[in-house]
């Protein structure tokens, strides 16, 4: 039996806004085979999942707060309750638009990492537009992002 305790995980702190800890795959100690599943908190007013895409199908359940979420050519409000589908390869943007956190639970399959990790916090995240599709008109813009964080110790978020 695999148990992973959820503030015993470490997490990321990313340059645009967020906190993403794994709960299986990538750092945790459980390891499935078919799919990756995380948390994350996208700061007030801003905090992003920057546009990307990764050849994986993915799934956001909003647990908190509200945002803009863009897939491909298309743009929406979102809000606590909602579950987004993101299909392969298709290019997508999770911003907070609201004066709290948004917290989200990702799941995406198959499992392995993903390279907009690495490229954000390396710098070399292709921006909308230079190196990537552009965004849907009136998207909120990709953030930039210059202090990278790499959190080692427990996390206190539940």
């Amino acid at each position: 039996m695999e148990i992973g305790k959820r503030n015993n995980i470490p997490g990321r702190v990313f340059p645009a806004g967020r906190e993403s800890v794994n709960i299986a795959g990538g750092r945790s100690p459980v390891q499935p085979e078919g799919f990756s599943l995380g948390h994350v908190v996208l700061r007030p007013d801003g905090g992003q999942v920057p546009w990307h895409n990764h050849p994986q199908e993915e799934i956001y359940y909003l647990l908190t707060g509200s945002g803009e979420m863009c897939v491909a050519d298309e743009i929406q409000e979102v809000a606590a309750g909602d579950v987004i589908y993101i299909p392969p390869f298709a290019f997508h943007q999770l911003t907070n638009t609201g004066t709290v956190e948004l917290e989200f639970i990702y799941c995406y399959a198959p499992a392995g990492d993903v390279a907009h990790w690495r490229q954000e916090l390396d710098g070399s995240l292709p921006r909308a537009g230079q190196g990537a599709p552009a965004l849907p008109a009136g998207a909120a813009q990709q953030q930039s992002g210059t202090a990278m964080q790499d959190t080692s110790k427990d996390s206190s978020r539940t």
